[in-house]
């Protein structure tokens, strides 16, 4: 087996001068996520156990105020059926109730199923069903999506209600109802499924104890979504080894204390490197999550500078943001000890303005890239602590080992030479939720004898061990660090009855990096007009995120083919890039 591409019985091996102190393997927690963090606090790791759990809109939770509330959130949960292998959706964002909901499971041997609050209500009803949860934990704004989809679901779904007022500190539990523009609507008097997060809690109190059995490291801990393959949408099982090893492995990489650490938790939790990196990995460390529920450029630096984050985590979007916001006039980011960068590819020039910001800000630290697919959590390698190579990805976490395969024939390609990246080690995922023929194709067995999980990137890896990504094999478009699988917004369009035929692609976005658009050929006497690209739209809001949601729709006659009679997608990228070249050169 390889690491970074050497051979582990090679002592002197180039790459242990980019690791310092970092060590080859690491000592994982053999339980679960909960036991995890649990240790953590009460072993005092770190010198942690002081400081808070989290903070929200500056209220602040204690970790005994934490570990509290996830035995009544448990124990709430175990009053209206929930039990050991059971599914909850949790379609949250960044706020108290989604993280102790998210342990809670954890502590009773439940799953949670994480969701983007923004889901169309058609992903929604895709969601509960796939996953077959039991519940699902929503915000007040949302829930009445959610009951949209539940009519399409055929048994019960209990829908517990939260609000972000409730986490709030006086006065702003006060005044926030009033800067809420679109009101929730009251709870339905008449359903019994529907419970308000407060009346959950208060049911709870009847469950007198919890059960003395925890998962074990091989139990599913988690299920996010992800295309997988195919551009399909599928559940990813994570175990609780797979967890709790991102977050032994990241603050062992990390290259920096993780004492009195304070984790700015931006990204969201339906998000690999939101839940595994912003979260997990801080709890696991019993830091302190700065929990942002809804990133905008407008109160981006009163965040960072009001709280003074140790770690930001985030996509390349974010630091984009983070040169365009207003606010850092003459800040001093000296607090900053990690700056990391994933979900999509970092450019060279974004990483160069980045790092000058930085140092013009009195940081002591540049920009780190990492890479990784939710598959493995999120991160599997890193970019080491003060050393940086022009182009490249980084080098791979402790215990986790690189491959770069001819796609082909699954054969290792020598070092330099372009081929699929391959990953082996403990955050892979357990696989893909009732899904053998996917789980058979995205993980496969190695002519090492080992398992491997197929990326679908095509990258190249060095003598010293980096890797360096080049292209996707699969198409997939990459908003604001979310991944858009071509084939789902065709498929929606699709279904429009006035459409015969549509191809999506990704095209630049100074902000988003890329943004969707939809090239559609109408069925014969129909005419292009405002109204049927109004009505695709609608159709696509009710059946897809709002992020992968196309921007422009452009109709066409036909569509260009391959010699196959295929649409040629990459045709239409390049003359939409040919068209962004001749405007810049205006």
């Amino acid at each position: 087996m390889h690491y970074g591409g050497i051979y582990m019985n090679k002592p002197n091996a180039p790459w242990l001068k980019f690791f310092g102190d970092i060590p080859e393997t690491i000592e994982y927690p053999q339980g679960s996520m909960y036991e995890a963090i649990k240790y953590a606090y009460d072993n005092n790791l770190y010198n942690n156990a002081k400081n808070d759990a989290y903070v929200f809109q500056g209220k602040s939770t204690s970790h005994k105020q934490f570990f509290d509330k996830i035995d009544a959130v448990a124990k709430a949960f175990t009053a209206i059926g929930i039990t050991a292998g059971d599914k909850v959706t949790i379609c949250m964002p960044n706020a108290p109730q989604g993280v102790d909901a998210f342990y809670a499971l954890n502590r009773i041997s439940a799953v949670p199923a994480m969701i983007h609050p923004l889901s169309a209500a058609g992903e929604i009803t895709f969601y509960i069903e796939n996953s077959k949860s039991k519940a699902i934990v929503v915000l007040d704004m949302f829930y009445e999506k959610v009951l949209e989809a539940l009519k399409d679901v055929n048994r019960p779904v209990k829908v517990i209600v939260a609000r972000i007022k409730d986490e709030l500190p006086f006065p702003l539990n006060l005044l926030y109802p009033l800067t809420v523009k679109d009101k929730p609507a009251p709870l339905p008097a008449d359903n019994s499924d529907v419970i308000s997060w407060a009346d959950f809690i208060a049911g709870g109190k009847a469950v007198k104890s919890l059960p003395e059995t925890f998962p074990s490291k091989d139990d599913t801990a988690v299920i996010l979504f992800s295309g997988g393959t195919t551009g399909t949408s599928k559940g990813i099982e994570l175990t609780n080894m797979n967890m709790n090893a991102l977050g032994y492995q990241v603050s062992n990489a990390a290259g920096f204390s993780m004492e009195n650490l304070r984790m700015f938790s931006v990204m969201p939790l339906f998000h690999g490197f939101g839940l595994g990196v912003g979260v997990h990995t801080a709890m696991v460390c019993s830091a302190t999550c700065i929990l942002i529920p809804q990133f905008t450029i407008k109160t981006y630096a009163k965040d960072v500078l009001k709280y003074k984050p140790n770690v930001i985590v985030g996509v390349p979007t974010l630091y984009e943001a983070l040169l365009r916001s207003d606010g850092f006039d003459g800040a001093d980011l000296s607090f900053l000890k990690g700056v990391f960068c994933g979900g999509d590819s970092l450019s060279v020039e974004l990483k160069k303005k980045v790092d000058k910001f930085l140092t013009d800000h009195k940081a002591k630290v540049q920009i780190r890239e990492g890479y990784g697919t939710t598959e493995c959590v999120t991160a599997s390698c890193l970019t080491p602590f003060d050393f940086f190579r022009e182009g490249s990805i980084g080098i791979p976490f402790p215990d986790t080992y690189y491959q770069v395969v001819d796609p082909k024939n699954d054969t290792e390609v020598p070092y330099g030479t372009e081929g699929e990246i391959c990953i082996c080690g403990p955050t892979v995922m357990k696989g893909y939720l009732d899904n053998a023929a996917e789980t058979a194709s995205t993980l496969r067995t190695h002519a090492d004898g080992n398992v491997w999980l197929h990326t679908g990137d095509l990258g190249t890896m060095d003598e010293d061990g980096f890797i360096y990504y080049k292209q996707r094999l699969k198409r997939l478009i990459i908003v604001s660090g979310f991944n858009v699988y071509p084939s789902q917004v065709e498929n929606t369009i699709d279904a429009h009855p006035d459409v015969l035929l549509s191809c999506a692609i990704g095209i630049p976005d100074p902000y988003k990096m890329h943004k969707v658009k939809a090239f559609v050929v109408l069925r014969p006497g129909v005419e292009p007009s405002d109204k049927i690209k109004e009505e695709i739209l609608e159709h696509c809001r009710k059946n897809i995120s709002k992020y992968a949601m196309p921007r422009e729709i452009e109709f066409r006659s036909e569509l260009p083919k391959t010699l196959v009679g295929k649409v040629a997608y990459r045709q239409l990228e390049e003359e939409e890039e040919a068209k962004l070249k001749a405007q810049e050169n205006k």
